[in-house]
């Protein structure tokens, strides 16, 4: 008998709500399975050190092992007390936020939490500033203070996305006795006070979580066991879910194995309305041929889409023509507006008027997968195909590809993003402000002011103008392209309940809302 259930989760509504807030410790679920549940994906786990890593694998798990002192509740866009008892800011300039630490709190070795370790969370995370770490995430934080078990953050400027950004995986709290001041962490070792322990981890392989007894915070519901299992390609991660190798997975399946997923007998599908997009990024620093801005427009008349979108996705994305996607506040058509149809004879014109001689020769690195390689081979056919550009692609593993990028490596190379937070601040600071997370030299004092100036509302719709005139500048000076923007897909087996509150957008991998049937 065919069973799949189709679930959507809007991340703008509060339809999913969650007992109070409080103190709850974790215990295993009376009677029935308590072996592990098995979730695959191919998100892959750049660091297990908060302060190494700005990536969807590494933050995946930073929210179940261990605290930030905001968190999101399924379904809600505003942030709630976690680690905290309290936060706000403090008067109406937007440029100190304080919270008070809860007093129950402990990390799983025993240790109690104190508003010292939240100091030098952030403090460590910012000192240390490694090339992959999130950093950039916090250009207006100047300094941290604690004072029994107040916490104290002192901003730059007003930043009404300060609490979002507290709420994420950046804001995770380790232990100061554990982690160097001033390097990271080596090994598997996780001293965390999240509602899991990490009892076993193969780099590459796998992650067994056990619950965490110690914890309390803002969830309320016991979590069981979970084996967490690490696949390199898409193609692998689907032959686990056929040979039922897992019980549920999350991200990313092939294209070809996602559009026929209503056909899979005993499957429960959860689509959710996902913020995540890809954006071919350019290279700007001196000496590579991106760094001349008629270049990077060139790409951008030429680049098809649609063509991209019904070919390497089999229709499972849709084309993306602005910085900031559906859903969010400040949404456009920027890049439309400009390119309205792909043009090999308007790119020629501005290649000819800059005097740039053809074709172009550069390099273009992509993450090892056969889906991103099929996208690669079509960006590179229709480059080539004008005769205006000559692409050279290079396939490197995800790690290594995000310290190549950083590095400057490539002359241009695609790479997807999920909002840290839920709002549009998410994708306009960290892609293209000054020392954004791409690392690829671009800066434009017009976007850092407008980007300061949509930080100052609490009312997010009133930065509405300042985000649509962001993604303009960005049309036209051209560090990135938009190409598509897709939905999130939870596969889970009949065995198992509560795959529809794994994700919803925020940026938080809810593991303990997994339990066997």
């Amino acid at each position: 008998m065919r069973s799949t259930v189709r679930l959507r989760i809007l991340i703008t509504c509060g339809v999913l709500v969650a007992a109070g807030v409080g103190g709850w410790q974790l215990l295993p679920s009376d009677g029935g399975r308590t072996d592990p549940i098995s979730v695959g994906t191919t998100d892959a786990i750049t660091s297990l050190d908060p302060a190494g890593a700005y990536d969807a694998g590494s933050w995946a798990m930073y929210s179940n092992v261990f605290q930030s002192l905001m968190t999101f509740k399924p379904g809600f866009t505003t942030p709630v007390p976690d680690a905290a008892e309290s936060c706000k800011f403090v008067g109406t300039k937007l440029t100190t936020y304080q919270c008070t630490l809860r007093d129950d709190l402990s990390f799983a070795n025993g240790r109690k939490v104190t508003a010292e370790d939240v100091k030098y969370s952030f403090e460590r995370m910012l000192r240390i500033k490694t090339d992959v770490g999130p950093q950039p995430l916090f250009p207006t934080l100047k300094n941290v203070s604690a004072e029994g078990r107040t916490v104290t953050f002192h901003l730059s400027g007003r930043d009404a996305t300060f609490p979002l950004k507290v709420a994420t995986g950046a804001g995770s709290i380790v232990d100061k006795d554990q982690y160097p001041a001033d390097k990271l962490r080596a090994g598997s070792a996780v001293d965390g006070s999240g509602p899991y322990v990490l009892k076993e981890y193969k780099e590459g392989e796998s992650a067994l979580l056990e619950p965490n007894p110690k914890y309390r915070g803002a969830i309320t519901k016991a979590g069981g066991p979970v084996l967490v299992k690490y696949f390199g390609q898409s193609e692998e991660l689907a032959n686990a879910w056929k040979s039922k190798d897992v019980e549920v997975t999350h991200r990313q399946l092939p294209p070809e194995f996602v559009s026929a997923l209503d056909t899979k007998d005993g499957t429960r599908v959860t689509e959710a309305e996902s913020a995540e997009i890809r954006n071919l990024n350019f290279n700007v620093r001196p000496g590579s041929p991106m760094a001349d801005k008629a270049v990077r427009q060139a790409v951008a008349a030429v680049l098809d889409r649609p063509a991209i979108t019904t070919g390497a996705y089999k229709g499972t994305v849709e084309p993306l023509y602005s910085l900031i996607p559906q859903g969010f506040v400040g949404h456009s058509t920027a890049f439309y507006d400009v390119n309205p149809e792909p043009s090999a004879k308007k790119a020629k014109k501005l290649l000819k008027d800059a005097g740039v001689e053809t074709p172009v020769k550069f390099t273009f690195g992509y993450r090892a997968d056969a889906t991103y390689g099929a996208e690669t081979a079509e960006i590179k056919r229709q480059l080539e195909e004008t005769g205006l550009f000559e692409v050279k692609t290079v396939e490197v593993k995800w790690t290594e590809f995000q310290k190549q990028y950083a590095k400057g490596t490539f002359d241009a190379y695609t790479v997807g993003w999920l909002p840290d937070f839920p709002d549009s601040d998410s994708f306009t600071a960290p892609l293209v402000g000054t020392e954004n997370t791409l690392h690829n030299g671009f800066s434009s004092k017009r976007i850092d002011e407008l980007i300061s100036s949509t930080q100052q509302f609490s009312d997010r719709s009133r930065a509405t103008g300042d985000f649509k005139e962001i993604q303009s500048e960005v049309a036209t000076d051209v560090p990135l392209v938009p190409l598509w923007q897709k939905k999130d897909y939870v596969l889970s087996t009949e065995a198992v309940a509560g795959s529809q509150y794994l994700t919803d957008g925020t940026g938080i991998w809810r593991l303990w809302e997994l339990s066997w049937i």
